[in-house]
Order: structure tokens, then sequence, then C-alpha cells
């Protein structure tokens, strides 16, 4: 996208809807430009009239104008600039609000596909830069163009020959500022990106404290922390030094500019075709001319780094996920929960492997279906496409005889619940937690599902009970009390289909226990898919698959399994036998 295609898009989804507020911003610069003219031009009667004339009339009117001029300017800034601040806030709303609307609803792949902090980064420091784009940008290109257009005015007013030496500082300032854009906008790419990484790595940070103390690596981290401090800090360094360099480039332009006039105008005055008050008023133009002159050259900077976050934000903006609902698709009706896998293929979209190959399953519904294999074997990946949080290559899944891929995505995950051992939790209240999975449950229904998962027991001991915050993703409760609160959502919802990713790993012997209870209230007369890496969980499972490399290897009862599955019985015999 280039910068013209980027502007075009920033005004139409963004700033055109705020056309009119800005327009008066616009009005409000022509009063500061109008005024600061005025007062450029003031300088010359007064000089004639007041310091040459003596004229007593005037020595109280123009000093009076010259204070209206001041306050017209300072009051007519003060209200562009808080007309532009609405403005830019509200923007920088409206782009924040559609980039995480664009991120909840992105498919899984590509949220997988990048860490956290970067999306983060996007969020905030991106969209600030947006934010100055237009905040300040957009205003200051009008007030100080037009500033610049009335004190060009004064100056060809009082000598049109001074007048067209003094423009040349114009095209000068412009090729500087030019080059030191095009520099910005990449060192503050750079740094952007930089910035991401840190916000990825202080997320990981924060969320492995526990582990970076008990191994006593607090020393390493330190040294990390100051090694990406240090590379952010030269990047924000490099931005200010750029940044800086205007300010000598414009001295130095402005003093040759002085200079040059100084001499040309001796010269006329000498000559007698230009007059002292003359002089003075067109020195006061050129001079308050400096600003506007010197903010339109910075301000080439601030639009190459508004621009180069935009680029980075709007592709976010535009995503459209692969998965989403097709307006011909059917509401998914499930009566007994049939689930076949036909053919399915998969692999995700950064890795050249398979996952999956020519994989077929026949879940039987009502029924429990355990998938077993080791680490990597693709399980996850098979429970992960029965809700679509991905779609294979190739292949059809279809319950009770409807493909799910020609079925509405929201019908397909109302009927789904997923309990996992990666419990995921809001830092919210234990009663929104629970009733996160149905809003329209009553108080009765949710105090219901927590008795039926157990987690009654625990809620009833804390102080606020139902109403506790439970901490960013739970972490004031233990591993099973964040299990049960999983449990107990799940049970909310009220389900036919029940994928359970590893529900019990790593909890004790009492815990588990009551989650397995939990666990069989929840999936009774359900389609359940179970993967477990402890076989004893799932002894009892209608039928049970092994994955091997992301192929199906065999399938069966426990006792079939024995019998005809060397890799199962394999697992069979390091796990519970030997015990």
């Amino acid at each position: 996208m280039t910068s013209i295609e980027t502007l075009k898009r920033l005004y139409k989804s963004y700033t055109k809807k705020y056309v009119k507020k800005i327009m008066i911003a616009v009005a409000l610069s022509a009063c500061i430009a109008a005024s600061t003219s005025a007062i450029a031009y003031l300088l010359d009667p007064a000089i004639k009239k007041i310091f040459i004339e003596h004229d007593a009339t005037l020595m109280i009117v123009i000093p009076i104008f010259i204070v209206l001029a001041f306050a017209t300017k300072g009051a007519s800034l003060y209200f562009a600039r808080i007309i532009m601040i609405g403005v830019a806030e509200d923007v920088k709303k409206d782009v924040q609000s559609d980039m995480m609307r664009s991120l909840i609803k992105a498919d899984t792949q590509l949220i997988d596909s990048k860490h956290s902090g970067k999306f983060i980064a996007n969020v905030t420091n991106d969209v600030a830069m947006i934010t100055n784009l237009i905040s300040t940008a957009i205003l200051n290109l009008f007030k100080d163009s037009l500033t610049l257009i009335g004190l060009l005015s004064v100056m060809f007013y009082q000598n049109w020959r001074l007048a067209l030496i003094a423009m040349i500082m114009i095209p000068c300032a412009s090729f500087a500022a030019k080059n030191l854009g095009r520099r910005i906008a990449k060192v503050s790419t750079q740094a952007m990106i930089e910035v991401g990484d840190f916000s990825s790595y202080l997320i990981e940070l924060f969320q492995n404290h526990r582990i970076i103390k008990i191994f006593q690596r607090e020393e390493y981290e330190n040294k990390r922390v100051n090694a990406k401090l240090d590379i952010i800090k030269e990047k924000g360094k490099k931005i200010q030094e750029i940044f800086v360099r205007a300010a000598p480039i414009m001295e130095t332009l402005t003093g040759i500019m002085i200079a040059i006039l100084i001499y040309a105008s001796g010269k006329l005055i000498i000559s007698g075709e230009l007059d002292i008050a003359n002089f003075f008023s067109f020195l006061a133009a050129m001079m308050l001319a400096y600003q506007p002159v010197r903010s339109l050259a910075t301000l080439n900077i601030a639009i190459h780094q508004g621009l180069a976050a935009s680029k980075r934000i709007l592709p976010t903006v535009d995503n459209e996920p692969k998965i989403k609902e097709n307006t011909e698709d059917l509401d998914l009706k499930i009566s007994k929960g049939n689930i076949v896998f036909s053919n399915i293929n998969f692999k995700y979209d950064n890795k050249e492997e398979s996952i999956l190959s020519s994989v077929n399953l026949d879940i039987t519904g009502g029924k429990m279906t355990s998938l077993v294999g080791h680490s990597g074997a693709g399980k996850t990946t098979i429970l992960n496409l029965i809700p679509r949080f991905y779609d294979p290559i190739s292949g059809d899944i279809n319950i009770d005889g409807q493909s799910i891929y020609k079925s509405k995505i929201s019908s397909l995950r109302k009927n789904i619940s997923l309990v996992s051992q990666d419990t995921t939790l809001f830092d919210d209240t234990i009663k929104k937690n629970i009733m996160y999975a149905n809003p329209e449950a009553t108080h009765e229904d949710m105090e219901n599902a927590a008795k039926l998962s157990y987690a009654d027991e625990f809620i009833n001991k804390l102080p606020d009970k139902y109403e506790t915050i439970i901490g960013e993703n739970g972490l004031r409760l233990s591993g099973g009390e964040k299990q049960r609160l999983s449990i107990a959502r799940a049970i909310i919802k009220k389900s036919p289909i029940i994928l359970l990713d590893e529900a019990t790993s790593s909890l004790d012997a009492e815990v588990e226990s009551k989650i397995q209870e939990a666990l069989t209230y929840l999936t009774q007369n359900k389609t359940t898919i179970v993967i477990a890496h402890r076989l004893s969980t799932i002894l009892k499972s209608d039928k049970i698959y092994v994955i091997d490399k992301g192929i199906v290897m065999g399938y069966g009862t426990h006792d079939e399994l024995m019998l005809k599955s060397k890799i199962y019985k394999n697992f069979y015999d390091k796990q519970i036998k030997k015990h």
C-alpha cells in the first residue's frame, strides 16, 4: 500500500465522519493566520505613525489592535487544538476498536502465528502515532500553511523583491525535511518491532515469575531486560537525533536568510527604494514565518511516522478470517451427535510437514471416544478441527450427516464445550467466569453447575463467595479449583458434544477423583472426545483411537487394542502394568 493509498484509506475509514469538526478547526486556523499576519502588518503603521509622526491617537489604537490580534490568535489556537484532540481521540478509539474486532474474529492460526505482545504494541504504540498524525499533523498543516500564506502576503505587500529572496528558504527546508522524514520512518518501524518484542518478553516474564525464582535466574533476566532496553533506547535516541537535526538546519537557513535580507534591505533603504517602517514590518513577518516554516518542515517526519504505523496496523484491521459464516450455510441440527472424519489432511500454514494424513474417525453419539498417542501425534489438532478453530487442507467432518463446513459456525460452536489442561479464566468474579459460557443462565443454574463440578466446596469458603475476583487467569486459585470452574462453565452451557483435552493432567489423586466425578456428570449421554496421556482415565471408553504421527494406527475397545495394537499395548505396559 502506497503512502497516498494509506492516507486515502485513513480518510475514508476514520476521518471522513469528523470532517465538520475538522473544518471548524481549519476555520480557526484561518483566524490564527489572519491575526498573525495582522501583528506583522501593524508594525508598519506603528513605526510610521507613532515613532516617526508622533500620532497620539494611534499610539492608543494600534497597541489595542495588537492585543486583540494576539488574543484572537491565542483563543483560536486553543479551540482548534481542543477540537483536533477530540477528533484524534475519537479516531484512536475507532482504530483500536476495529483492530480488536478484527483480532477477536481472526482465525486461531493468525493469533497463534504472532506473539500477543506484538499485537499489544500495535494497539498501543502504533495507534498513538496515527493519533499524533491526525491531532498534530492535520491541524499544523492547515494552521501553518495558512499562516505562512498570510505572512508571505504581508512580505510581498511590503517589498516583493525581499519576499522572493525569503521564499528560497521554503524549498530548502522542505528538501531537508523530506530526507529526514524517510529516515525517521525507517527507524520508527525498527523501533516498533523492538517494542513489540519487548512487550512479548514482558508478558512471558510475568507469566513465568515463579520459574525465574525457583531456578534463580533473576540476574540472567535482569541482563536480558537491560539488553532489550538498550536496543529500544538506541532506537529512541536515533529517532530523537533525527528530529533534532531539523533544528540546526532551520537555524542555519534562517541565519543565512536574515543576513541576505539585511544586506539587500540595507541597499534598498540607502537607495531610498525601501522605507524603514516597511522594512521592520517585513522583518517581523519573516521572523514570524520562521515558526510555520519549521513546523511544516518537521511535519513531514510526523506524517512518515503515522503512515509507517498505519501500514503496520491496517493489514490487521483489514484481515478477513478464512473461517467465517457464509450466507448459504445451514443451522447444524444435532440429534444423536455422531461425528465422522473422512480423509482429513491438515498442516499449519507456517510448516511444510503434514500434521494429519488421511484421518478417518467414526465417533458414536452419546458415547465416549478417546484419542491415544505420543505428544505431537496430532490428537489436539483433531480436537481443534471439530469446532473449526482450524480447517483441514482436504477432507470432510460430518455431524449427524451434516458437513460442518456447510453449517453455520455459530450453530456448530454452541453445541460444543471444551475443557482442557490449560484452563483459561478471566480476571473477573467466579460468577461471571462460570456464566461466560451462558450469559442467559439464571443464578440458580450457575450455583447448580458449581455444585455438580464440586466447585462450591471452595467457593463457599471464600469471603465474597461467587463475587470473588480470581485474578489474572485465576491466579488466586489452585490448579484443581480452576479446573472445577472450567467444568462448571461447560456444565452450564449444556452442550451435546464435549471435548476433553488432558482435563485431569497434573492433579493430585484426591482432586482428580472429584474432577473425574464432575466429568462423569458432564459427559453423561454426551458425545465425548477425550485426550489423555494417562490410560487409567480412558480404559472404559466405548472406543479408543491410536494416533501416531498424524495417522490412525488402530481403534477399538481397550481389550481389543491390547490384542491387535502394539503401540497401545506398549503404552499400557509402560503406564499401568509396571505398577
